[in-house]
């Protein structure tokens, strides 16, 4: 993607204009963003909503309150669509159908690190989830029908009690637009904001991912811990009697806990690999079907003709000297690490591409097309 090319898709602004101007920093509304959008029908939101591999949530505003419950749902077990003021929540449906999948790749203007998964909203007039704040990044796509928008810069992030929903209590709204299929919305982190149906409406949430600092530090230092192959035991052979402090630690196991994890994070490699592999790994309901087939032909006519193409469940991502795919890490240097950086940044390999791989480049790829990660074309 060329990161000075105006884009419709953010309203004539290039991919570098609008991270320096409005990325973490400010709103910006775009009318006819994407003005040819094929959207999910309702029909098909309640087909999703069925499903065990799938999260989905349903909001129902009634008159002594808001009232959550978490999926799967059977089709009964949802309201009329003729009953106002309710909404269907399905989380990840990128990774789910083929043309939202492609939707968010539009949006690889930034890293794939931090791109996260597309949520759509279905409601009937009136609905929503309530004026509330998100932790990262959000851009609002209108697919089907109006939705009315109120946001505001507000410092007050105080939420109601009693209430299932993460609901702001003094919500103080500063702008309000009605967005209408194809117009988008950006939002940074924080930004206060409140989407309300217009008669039955859609909407697409394309989320990034923004992990909190301790809970990077708690994955990343049990990911280290598991990789280590330090069996050092602790020893304290001049311990003196501890008659009169039993219970104090003593100093000398403070500083020997103090010098562990220090050695275990000396290695910048091994944190950079932990990291990697974080990041990729899939959420809870994400599984891949093996296909060994796929592998089999694959391997007994290499290349493939039509190449290969990544899964659209599949996050592969890579740094100086890995390759991380579904939580997963490989070395990888020279002809072999360029071919697979560009199938992370490709998403695909064409024959010629494939020509290249060494054997135990090939062998990887074979193992990723037995486990679904990769498709042939």
């Amino acid at each position: 993607m060329d990161t000075n090319n105006p884009l419709a898709l953010l309203g004539g602004l290039t991919p570098a204009q609008f991270m320096r101007r409005h990325w973490q920093k400010k709103p910006l509304l775009i009318r006819n963003a994407v003005p040819d959008l094929e959207a999910l029908t309702r029909l098909d939101m309640a087909d999703l909503a069925e499903r065990d591999d799938v999260e989905s949530r349903l909001i129902v505003q009634k008159p002594k309150g808001w009232q959550l419950k978490r999926g799967p749902f059977g089709r009964r077990s949802l309201p009329p669509f003729k009953q106002r003021e309710w909404t269907l929540l399905v989380q990840g449906v990128d990774a789910l159908d083929d043309d939202v999948h492609a939707l968010m790749q539009q949006f690889r203007f930034v890293p794939d690190a931090r791109l996260d998964d597309v949520m759509i909203s279905y409601a009937t007039d009136g609905g929503g989830v309530g004026p509330h704040f998100d932790s990262y990044d959000v851009f609002l796509l209108q697919a089907r029908g109006q939705r009315r928008w109120r946001i505001g810069a507000q410092q007050d992030l105080t939420l109601q009690e009693g209430v299932p929903l993460k609901i702001l209590a003094n919500f103080r709204p500063d702008e309000e637009y009605v967005l209408n299929p194809g117009d988008m919305l950006y939002l940074p982190p924080r930004y206060a904001h409140d989407g309300v149906a217009v008669g039955e409406c859609m909407t697409y949430s394309i989320g990034f991912r923004a992990p909190q600092r301790q809970d990077l530090v708690r994955e990343l230092l049990q990911r280290v811990a598991e990789d280590g192959e330090d069996e050092t035991l602790y020893k304290d052979g001049r311990q003196a009697a501890a008659c009169e402090a039993p219970a104090r630690v003593p100093a000398e196991l403070q500083a020997f806990a103090q010098d562990a994890v220090t050695r275990a994070l000396k290695d910048p490699r091994q944190l950079a690999r932990a990291l990697g592999e974080y990041l990729t790994e899939p959420k809870a309901q994400v599984w891949f079907d093996d296909n060994p087939g796929a592998a089999e032909t694959a391997e007994s006519n290499w290349p493939p003709a039509g190449g290969v193409a990544l899964d659209r469940r599949s996050r592969l991502l890579y740094d100086e000297h890995h390759v991380f795919a579904n939580g997963e890490s490989w070395r990888a240097a020279g002809r072999d690490a360029a071919l697979l950086r560009r199938l992370a940044d490709e998403h695909g390999l064409d024959a010629r591409a494939l020509r290249t791989a060494s054997d135990d480049a090939r062998e990887l790829l074979l193992s990723w097309l037995e486990s679904g990660w990769l498709q042939l074309r």
